[in-house]
C-alpha cells in the first residue's frame, strides 16, 4: 500500500461522480488518510456519507475559498487533528456562466476576476496557509483540462483560468521545491462530473473526444484516480511541475480523422465512419 501512513486534505468533492473523489478513493484504498472539505450546508449533507465510506467521517470541514478565514480555520483544524500532512488535492474551479459561452471578447471583468480568483488564486492561497503543516516531502495536485492549451467550444474563461492553473503549477513548483513540496496537475478528459454540467453540448464533446484519441474510450474518474494517487505518493518523488495527462492520449493529436467526399467537402470520421 503505497499511501500507508500518508495523512492529507481533499478539496473539491462535489459527489461520487466527481474527479476528486476518484482520486480520494485511490489514495484511500492504497492506505492513506484525509479530510475532506465542503462549500456550505447543502454540500455537507451530501458529503457526511462520502466522508463515512473514505472513513474520514469525523474529519469533514468547511472551506469556501473565498473567504480567507475559512482557508486559516481548516489549517488549524488539520494540524489539531493530523499535526503534518503529507498531501493537499485542490479540485476547484468556477466560472459564472455567462463566462462559458458567447463572444469571448465580450467577457465582464467582474466574471474573469472571480474566475481567476476561484480558480487559481485559491491554490496558491491554500498552499501558503498549509505549507506551515506540510511534510518536508509533500505533493500538491491541482486538476486542469486541455482548454487550457487549446481553444475548445463552450469553455472560454475556463480556459483562461486553466491556462493560468497550469503556469501557476509551474511557478510553485520551482518556488516550493526547495521545501520538498512537489506541485503537478492532471489535465482529464472530459468526464461527466457536476461541474461538466455546465458546459454546453458536453455530450458532443465526449463523442468527439473517444473517436478521436489513440485508445478510441473515454476516461474514468477511477483512471484519473489512480494518476493522482501515483502524483501525490512517493512513486512519483522526482516528478513536479508537470501537467500530467490523462485523456486517452487526445492530446497527442493533430488533427482529426477526416474523410472527403467526391464534391471533395470534409466529413468527419467516428471511429473510420462517416
Amino acid at each position: 500500500m503505497v499511501m500507508k501512513g500518508k495523512k492529507g486534505v481533499i478539496l473539491g468533492i462535489a459527489n461520487k461522480k466527481s474527479i476528486a473523489y476518484g482520486i480520494a478513493k485511490a489514495c484511500q484504498e492504497q492506505g492513506a488518510e484525509m479530510a475532506i472539505t465542503f462549500l456550505n450546508e447543502r454540500f455537507e449533507q451530501k458529503l457526511v456519507p462520502i466522508a463515512e465510506d473514505l472513513d474520514c467521517g469525523a474529519r469533514l470541514y468547511p472551506c469556501d475559498v473565498s473567504k480567507p478565514e475559512e482557508i486559516t480555520a481548516l489549517k488549524e483544524s488539520l494540524e489539531k487533528d493530523f499535526g503534518q500532512i503529507d498531501f493537499i488535492v485542490h479540485s476547484i474551479a468556477f466560472a459564472p456562466k455567462e463566462g462559458l459561452s458567447g463572444r469571448f471578447v465580450n467577457i465582464s471583468k467582474e466574471a474573469f476576476g472571480v474566475s481567476l480568483d476561484i480558480s487559481v488564486y485559491s491554490l496558491i492561497e491554500i498552499v501558503r496557509e498549509l505549507k506551515p503543516i506540510l511534510s518536508s516531502s509533500s505533493s500538491v495536485l491541482t486538476l486542469s483540462y486541455y482548454g487550457g492549451e487549446k481553444w475548445i467550444p463552450n469553455y472560454n474563461l475556463m480556459g483562461v483560468a486553466k491556462a493560468a492553473l497550469e503556469m501557476t503549477v509551474k511557478y510553485l513548483a520551482e518556488d516550493l521545491g526547495r521545501d520538498g513540496i512537489r506541485v503537478n496537475a492532471i489535465s482529464a478528459g472530459p468526464i461527466k462530473t457536476l461541474a461538466a454540467a455546465g458546459i454546453g453540448d458536453f455530450g458532443f464533446m465526449l463523442k468527439w473526444n473517444k473517436a478521436h484519441s489513440p485508445l478510441k474510450e473515454n476516461v474514468s474518474i477511477s483512471q484519473v484516480g489512480n494518476s493522482g494517487m501515483y502524483l501525490l505518493s512517493d512513486l512519483s518523488s522526482a516528478v513536479t511541475g508537470e501537467i500530467h495527462y490523462v485523456d486517452g492520449g487526445y492530446n497527442i493529436m493533430g488533427m482529426p480523422a477526416v474523410e472527403f467526399d467526391d464534391e471533395g467537402k470534409p466529413h468527419i470520421a467516428w471511429n473510420g465512419e462517416k
